[in-house]
């Protein structure tokens, strides 16, 4: 009996160890650099290389960032989001106390240069954001320009489902998919027409995948798989009678 109940005790101690290790990884904080750009209003920060084009229409507001290359990983990256706070162990141009979360919108490429840093902050290996100036100026004072943050990436959350804008034209369908929860971001993607079978989709560039099909006046479904592994199927997206240009929303969204 003593010896069971040693053993149940050590099981435990075990358990409770493994789930303060998978706590203390899963809040693990990873060292980087910020600067801000776009202007007071982020009016600047429209468009980008994710391809989201107006970011207040498509939900994204001004919480947002372009990445430097190492973290954009060839547009992967886009739509995920990052907590990010300065670090006031390495400079006095913090707001202590302070966090904001943003989404990854845009990429900022090598070489990039700000008269107020010098440039050369978005070279590889560096991880840096390259904030919008509100989300930057929640964490950081404006006369540093440039703050060391501590950062690490973190589940999104959206209102509403997923939405599919279709553009292209005749043989050539290019999908934008916005307001994706969860990991944010997209690992695959495949089309159904009412004809077809499921037709695997390839990454143009951004949040836009591509495929080369004739799927004009047919009702569309999408086979979407998160970058955390979550496959949904979302039948009948756009009528028969979509064309380009067209936005749908669905009911659907990811948790992971």
């Amino acid at each position: 009996m003593v010896g069971s109940t040693t053993a149940m005790l050590l099981l435990k101690s075990v358990a409770v160890l493994v789930l303060l290790a998978t706590s203390a990884t899963a809040q693990q904080w990873n060292s980087g650099t910020a600067t801000f750009y776009g202007g007071k209003d982020g009016s600047g920060t429209m468009g980008g290389a994710c391809g989201y084009d107006n970011l207040y229409n498509q939900g994204y507001g001004v919480l947002n960032a372009a990445l430097s290359q190492v973290l954009f990983n060839d547009g992967a990256s886009c739509g995920q989001c990052y907590t990010i706070t300065c670090d006031t162990s390495r400079s006095a141009w913090c707001k202590p106390g302070y966090s904001v979360t943003v989404t990854a919108t845009n990429l900022c490429p090598p070489n990039y240069a700000l008269a107020s840093n010098g440039g050369g902050w978005c070279n590889p290996p560096r991880p840096h954001f390259d904030m919008a100036q509100p989300a930057w100026e929640q964490i950081g004072i404006y006369r540093a320009g440039i703050i060391p943050v501590l950062y690490q990436r973190v589940p999104c959350s959206r209102q509403g489902g997923m939405r599919f804008t279709i553009t292209g034209f005749n043989y050539f369908q290019l999908v934008l998919i916005t307001n994706v929860a969860g990991s944010g971001s997209i690992q695959s993607m495949s089309v159904k027409g009412a004809n077809t079978g499921w037709i695997p989709m390839t990454r143009n560039w951004g949040a836009l995948w591509q495929c080369s099909s004739a799927l004009v006046g047919q009702p569309l479904s999408f086979m979407v798989t998160s970058t955390a592994g979550q496959t949904l199927y979302i039948n009948n997206m756009a009528p028969a009678w979509w064309s380009f240009g067209m936005t749908f929303t669905s009911n659907y969204q990811f948790d992971r």
